[in-house]
């Protein structure tokens, strides 16, 4: 008799165990899951550095360079020096042209801004 009561305990004790191990807090898929978790946040913390490093590439070189900062004025604001000329060229529809009708040839227009 004590042994069957021995390997009732024994059973209960595994079946305890087997439910931490599959189910509780800290059970296997759990485990699993935050492995997966993590590496997606180490993914999306590799892109994050590499974004930083542009930024802080382009930080230093707005901070040293007037060169960089005339640059970013002329390409993103489409600022002109002083004494300078502008000239933009732009694309006229085909349609709007009668000689290049059949010819496929695409004209253009100059605009040109003189700064004093």
């Amino acid at each position: 008799m004590t042994g069957r009561v021995i390997f009732a305990v024994l059973v209960l004790m595994f079946l305890g165990l087997q439910y931490k191990l599959w189910f509780d807090k800290g059970s296997v898929p759990r485990a699993h899951a935050l492995e997966q978790d993590l590496a997606e946040l180490n993914a999306k913390n590799e892109d994050a550095k590499q974004k930083n490093a542009v930024l802080e590439a382009d930080v230093r070189d707005l901070e040293k360079a007037g060169e960089a900062i005339e640059e970013r004025a002329r390409s993103e604001l489409g600022m002109v020096k002083k004494g300078e000329t502008l000239f933009q060229v732009k694309e006229r529809p085909a349609s709007a042209t009668p000689a290049s009708a059949g010819s496929g040839a695409s004209s253009q227009a100059v605009t040109t801004t003189q700064k004093p």
